[in-house]
């Protein structure tokens, strides 16, 4: 194909540059001449070189948005240069033309990361469609990967993300309290982000400058957590060998969120209550109290209401933490914030594992989305850590997914005998009913895994095992 010369304007030049550059590897000049004529003549900027040698050099100066490379190359073929530019940058575009068009060639250079590959010989026209394709593609990727980090931007609240009506309903609650001194009662299942919520609150408050002290009332006994709270003078009780302040002190001038406060007992829930009316401590083993100027925020995920009326919890201190209240929704009713979330934790874990994973496939989103969560956020935060371990592409795929999230229990109930293998419809119904019996099981049990693994008849490393192979984090 003869084409008359091409004189390029300003205007030209703008042209190209928005239809993008292109750069030509072919070590026979009259071919890497036609090559660039046509895709010039296309519109597109193109640079040369016949060398593959200095593929990744005029990569990383050039920066083109197409690399189109022949596979019979002089010091480095094309899968090479191809392995060579996506060292540099792992979404790189490239095509490799060759002559030797066998499948063996095309499903090498595609496991190796190519676009697509070209036979000689090639007419005009399939080399445009090929290369706009190429650029199409990889604009299309870069425009979608810009608005998901916009869009999470947009709808980040002190790191918590979230579009759902349920959630910005949340953000506007903490913007209209977080400066007042009331106390708070943040009421969520586990997992749901309690604690983010908490330090958001703080830090929109007056108190930001000031110490954020968060406390689990469920992981220490009762006479621990006393002295955890409100500190102990030396000789108060066995090991007390010198006096300490405690977390009330600490918390002095900021905030302190008492997690999962439905679990404090009754006696300390009395000296909670002196301490929230009083606004002083007294150490153990001590007369003398301490003047604090603390917040108080409070998280369950219990029903307080429901241990009030059933006696499992005093009224009094009830009304004085619960001043106002915020109530978080399961991620299960946050219709829209699971891809935000998912794309936001893949981002975190490929980035802290140097691996090149950017997004997640249609139906590997899909099964997110289907899924329930009883495990909320932090159930996801999980799924994701994994599924960017296990990910051999760029994208994740539903085979790098826990299977309960992969196979449904009522996709199998469907299943006609002939459709399903025995041994693998056991396999599912067995995983599917030992997480759900797990999380009932827990859920009787207040969170409180001794007593759950004495139900079940276990050891508590059994019940410790199933928790980490299902992702459910104790409540």
């Amino acid at each position: 194909m003869t084409l008359p010369a091409v004189t390029c304007t300003d205007e030209g030049k703008d042209r190209m540059s928005k239809l993008g550059r292109v750069l030509v590897m072919e070590n026979e000049a009259d071919r890497l001449q036609n090559c660039a004529r046509l895709l010039t003549h296309f519109g597109y900027e193109v640079v040369t070189e016949a060398d593959g040698g200095k593929a990744a050099t005029l990569y990383e100066r050039e920066r083109p948005d197409l690399v189109l490379t022949d596979l019979r190359m002089p010091d480095l073929d094309g899968l090479g240069v191809l392995q060579a530019i996506r060292a540099i940058d792992a979404e790189a575009t490239v095509i490799l033309i060759t002559a030797f068009a066998t499948i063996e060639t095309a499903v090498e250079a595609i496991k190796e990361g190519a676009f697509d590959y070209l036979p000689k010989p090639f007419s005009a026209d399939q080399l445009k469609v090929c290369v706009e394709r190429a650029i199409g593609q990889r604009r299309l990727r870069e425009e979608n990967r810009r608005l998901l980090e916009q869009l999470i931007e947009t709808h980040r609240f002190d790191n918590i993300i979230g579009r759902s009506l349920p959630m910005l309903q949340v953000f506007e609650t903490i913007k209209k309290v977080a400066k007042s001194e009331a106390n708070i009662l943040i009421i969520g299942e586990t997992g749901t982000g309690k604690e983010l919520i908490a330090r958001s609150l703080h830090v929109n408050s007056r108190r930001a400058a000031g110490p954020f002290i968060p406390v689990d009332c469920v992981s220490l006994p009762e006479n621990l957590l006393e002295s955890e709270l409100f500190g102990h003078e030396k000789g108060a009780f066995t090991g007390a060998q010198a006096t300490r302040p405690g977390l009330f002190e600490f918390a002095s001038g900021g905030t302190i969120i008492l997690d999962e406060v439905g679990d404090i007992s009754m006696n300390l829930q009395a000296k909670l209550l002196r301490v929230l009316q009083e606004r002083q401590v007294r150490r153990v083993g001590s007369n003398r109290t301490i003047e604090v100027d603390v917040r108080v925020i409070s998280a369950t995920n219990h029903d307080l209401a429901h241990a009030v009326a059933t006696g499992g919890f005093r009224e009094d201190l009830y009304y004085r933490l619960n001043v106002i209240s915020l109530l978080l929704p399961p991620l299960r009713d946050r219709t829209g914030d699971i891809q935000l979330i998912a794309q936001h934790y893949l981002t975190k874990y490929a980035a802290s594992s140097g691996k090149e994973v950017t997004g997640i496939t249609s139906e590997a989103m899909r099964l997110l989305e289907e899924h329930h969560w009883p495990g909320n956020v932090r159930e996801l935060q999980n799924v994701m850590e994994r599924a960017v371990v296990l990910a051999e592409h760029e994208l994740v795929r539903p085979q790098e997914l826990p299977e309960h999230i992969r196979v449904k229990v009522e996709a199998v109930s469907t299943l006609s005998p002939n459709e399903l293998p025995l041994k693998r419809a056991k396999e599912v119904w067995a995983g599917s009913f030992e997480r759900d019996y797990l999380i009932q099981l827990l859920k009787r049990h207040d969170g409180n895994i001794s007593q759950a693994a004495k139900a079940a008849c276990v050891d508590r490393k059994t019940v410790h095992r199933l928790m980490k192979k299902y992702g459910i984090k104790p409540s």
